[in-house]
């Protein structure tokens, strides 16, 4: 997995962890029954998960799509009016500190091929690699099974017991996964670790103190 990927999946496991842990400790802080947090949990899994993958699937179909047009433009430039694009490329090159006549060679060599002007005009011009546009139906289901890992693992204590027991387990099973996020993310980006370990823990206890708190008041005044 590309380091972009890794990124990508790790966020989507961060979003359902925080997601489900908030939606189970809000429904639990009301004291309903452990079928009713359990129900709770299930549907908040599936319905963001579905949520996650529907809005990667539309944006990047959406960019890819914007993507391909502005690669058929260039197309067309290319072969309608291959000297102003070659010209192009040579102020490019010249603005990055190459001599003209050696900015004036490389120009000819990229123009030669009709796939490498495409591919580097793309590059140069338009910050687009060709080859990877991205793939909207992979972008969904890494979105969902991420999504839906991250909040399977505050749900587990539900789908095996209830009570306090199945609360302190969840809480428990939260905050390790918090941290492990953390330290996953530290690992990747080259930051403190133990900074963004704490980062993502006090992220994630925030918003379940919150709704558990909503959650008590609301069961308390009904």
């Amino acid at each position: 997995m590309t380091s972009g990927g890794a990124r990508a999946a790790i966020f989507g496991i961060s979003d359902g962890l925080v997601t489900n842990v908030s939606l189970i400790l809000g429904v639990a802080g009301a004291h309903p029954g452990g079928g009713i947090v359990r129900l709770s949990g299930l549907a908040g899994l599936v319905a963001g998960a579905f949520s996650m993958a529907a809005g990667e699937l539309v944006s990047m179909q959406a960019q890819r799509e914007l993507f391909e047009r502005e690669l058929a433009v260039e197309r067309d430039a290319l072969a309608q009016s291959p000297a102003a694009e070659q010209g192009e490329l040579v102020a490019i090159y010249e603005r990055r500190g190459l001599t003209p006549s050696l900015a004036k060679e490389l120009a000819e060599l990229m123009m030669r091929d009709p796939k490498t002007a495409l591919e580097t005009h793309a590059r140069e011009e338009l910050g687009i690699d060709p080859t990877s546009l991205g793939s909207p139906v992979v972008a969904a289901v890494s979105s969902f099974a991420t999504f839906a890992l991250g909040a399977l693992l505050p749900l587990i204590p539900w789908l095996l017991a209830h009570g306090n027991g199945a609360l302190l387990a969840s809480v428990a099973i939260g905050a390790a996964a918090a941290v492990g996020v953390g330290v996953m993310l530290g690992v990747l980006t080259g930051k403190s670790v133990v900074k963004s370990a704490a980062r993502q823990l006090a992220v994630a206890a925030v918003a379940a103190a919150v709704t558990y708190g909503i959650g008590r008041a609301v069961g308390a005044s009904g």
